[in-house]
């Protein structure tokens, strides 16, 4: 009746309402096309830029950049980064961290402000690895909670804001952001720590249950302390980094050729080798005994660094958070890749939509507006915001994991690689295999890239008069380890040292959502032993949506143990030689859909080289081992009625 009532009658009423439609939203157009042209201004037009030298409690001076938006005389909010890995721009020019963590934020009226972190780059004072928490105990110490609040102190005081500070960083500079939120300032209103890492020991960039994760655990150290002044890029004089640590011998031996005791945390991680004092008082987790600023943690499921230590971080803050104030988001991502423009796709993985964008105007931006400026409402915010990996769907939940959505279900290893949901029947069943540490199982197709290197001397570096398509080969060629996650996994399926399970093809579609666990019967012939597990999504050989992704093996899931930690990781003890032992694998939570006509696959080695460094097979300390600890052992699992090894999925209902 409405749409006939408009067409029978005068069309001047009509065109007077659009016409004060128009009137009145004239200001506003203009408004956003003014604001459309000055986000394409150089930055230069944009900002004011402002290097001060901050005090800390204790005198050390802190550089810092204060970037003012020029076209504004309101009151403006501060989002501030504290980091490790330098903050001004090598040619004098704007920070870079406008073209990445803050390309989007720079746009919507904020003061934007840098920091060099106390002992790094142009800011006094002594480096300290993961410093711990000092100053509940020693009201004159000083940590990164007490330099974030003297610095957000500072900036309220001597610059035009209005009074709420934001904080954000990735990595490192997330680890910071999250320790400014203890005990924080009154003025810091809102945190985003993403890709935190909160126990280095038990499942971070330096240790996972025990296994020491070499490769990174050697670049990171030297990249951060060899030079105060800058990010130092480990001399490998190899490109395949597999058979420059296979050509290494003991891990000893780094300190005496490469690091000549420049890098003093690559001595702490040798010396504490077990979860000492050292581990324990780095821990971020026992700090947290309420969250009183609103959080809102990001990470990606393919994120080789940060993943178990940024969910654990965000586990514990949800168990204090008495307000409701603590978010999680998680992207189908690997490290940092969410702070880039246009993201959409990772490794051969398409995503089906620009997923960046998405996470940063959709989420971030409204997040930081509410708590920052009053802006908007939270509607848009669920407790977890979660990618869903094949379906390729956001997905909301009240809860994290949302318990009461899934049933927890047993995938039991079988004779002939099988795995079902039946428990099996027989007696003594199980696979084995010989884990020789001179031949370990790579992790990642050969060559294995460095996360860091430049490789200046080798013909793919970068250099003047490279075209466009060469650097961005050179980048895609330099920065593939960060995609380890996503490589196909039959690059090591078929090797006689990989126990491989699989269903049959899937009928219907298993959506996983939650927490999965690996509980399993293993034993060795040696005294100690590593235990990967890998959970894989097979793709049917027909896959119609790319033929070059047909039987792709992706993996969803994956970790370590290492045995002599099994009981605890402040005492280690050897295992039997031949005694079955009952291990679990804490694979964190994930949320992925086994779709229909693909297939469940489990993987099982023993070395994940150089990943994880080598494991001797001995009981000994790993750092003090020779060459003759390093011994050929005969590996089992275990998969008969007393002894059931099993993957746990959360299935939803």
């Amino acid at each position: 009746m409405r749409q006939s009532h408009i067409k029978t009658t005068s069309c001047e009423p009509f065109l007077v309402f659009v016409f004060l439609i128009l009137v009145l939203s004239l200001p506003s157009l203009l408004l956003s096309t003014a604001t459309a042209e000055e986000n394409t201004l150089p930055l230069e037009d944009r900002f004011t830029r402002q290097n001060v030298m901050i005090p800390m409690r204790d005198g050390i001076k802190l550089y810092t950049e204060v970037y003012t938006p020029t076209d504004t005389t309101e009151k403006l909010p501060i989002l501030l980064l504290r980091t490790p890995y330098g903050v001004s721009d090598k040619d004098g020019g704007y920070t870079l961290y406008f073209k990445s963590l803050f390309h989007e934020l720079s746009k919507e009226g904020y003061i934007i402000v840098v920091q060099d972190v106390r002992g790094r780059f142009k800011s006094e004072g002594d480096f300290v690895f993961a410093r711990p928490l000092a100053h509940r105990k020693d009201p004159d110490a000083v940590d990164a909670s007490t330099d974030a609040y003297d610095a957000i102190d500072w900036l309220v005081n001597n610059t035009e804001n209005n009074g709420r500070v934001g904080m954000l960083g990735i990595s490192y500079a997330g680890w910071y952001t999250a320790m400014a939120s203890i005990d924080p300032h009154p003025a810091l209103k809102a945190a985003s720590p993403q890709a935190s890492p909160s126990d280095f020991f038990i499942n971070d960039d330096f240790f996972h249950n025990g296994a020491f994760r070499l490769s990174n655990s050697t670049e990171f150290p030297y990249l951060i302390e060899y030079t105060k002044d800058q990010n130092s890029v480990f001399p490998y004089d190899q490109i395949d980094l597999f058979e420059f640590f296979l050509d290494l011998g003991p891990i000893s031996n780094l300190n005496k050729l490469y690091l000549k005791d420049k890098a003093p945390t690559w001595n702490d991680f040798l010396t504490h080798s077990t979860y000492d004092e050292y581990w324990k008082a780095q821990n971020l987790l026992q700090h947290f005994d309420e969250i009183s600023v609103p959080s809102l943690h990001v990470i990606g499921w393919w994120d080789p660094e940060n993943l178990g230590g940024a969910l654990d971080l965000y586990a514990k803050t949800e168990s204090v958070d008495s307000e409701n104030h603590n978010s999680i988001v998680v992207g189908p991502w690997y490290h940092g890749q969410w702070s880039k423009p246009d993201q959409t796709k990772v490794g051969n993985y398409e995503f089906g939509s620009n997923t960046s964008e998405y996470y940063q105007n959709k989420i971030q931006s409204p997040w930081f507006a509410y708590w920052l400026k009053d802006e908007g409402d939270l509607s848009f915010l669920s407790e977890a915001i979660m990618y869903q990996s094949g379906s390729d769907e956001w997905k909301a939940y009240d809860q994290w994991p949302p318990l009461k959505q899934t049933t927890a279900t047993n995938y039991y290893l079988q004779t002939n690689g099988k795995l079902t949901t039946t428990k099996p029947k027989d007696s003594n069943a199980f696979a084995d295999y010989i884990s020789d540490p001179k031949n370990p199982v790579p992790y990642s197709p050969r060559p294995i890239m460095s996360f860091y290197s430049d490789f200046s001397d080798h013909p793919i570096s970068e250099g003047k008069g490279k075209t466009s398509d060469e650097l961005d080969a050179i980048d895609t060629f330099k920065r593939e380890t960060r995609r380890w996650k996503l490589e196909d996994q039959r690059f090591s399926a078929h090797r006689p040292d990989v126990l491989t399970f699989e269903t049959p093809v899937l009928k219907r579609d298993v959506e996983v959502t939650g927490q999965i666990l690996f509980n399993f019967f293993g034993s060795t012939t040696g005294e100690d032993t590593d235990w990967i597990v890998k959970l894989i999504d097979v793709y049917p050989e027909k896959y119609s949506e790319d033929q070059t992704l047909g039987g792709y093996q992706l993996m969803i899931a994956d970790d370590v143990i290492r045995s002599k930690f099994r009981d605890s990781f402040e005492t280690p003890k050897p295992l039997v030689p031949g005694e079955v032992t009952e291990f679990t694998i804490d694979l964190r939570t994930r949320n992925h859909l086994f779709r229909k006509g693909h297939k469940i696959m489990i993987q099982v080695q023993s070395s994940w080289f150089p990943l994880i460094d080598l494991n001797p097979q001995t009981f000994v300390n790993i750092p003090d081992a020779t060459e003759a600890d390093f011994k050929k052992a005969e590996n089992r699992i275990y998969f008969d009625k007393t002894r059931p090894s099993h993957i746990v999925l959360p299935v939803v209902k």
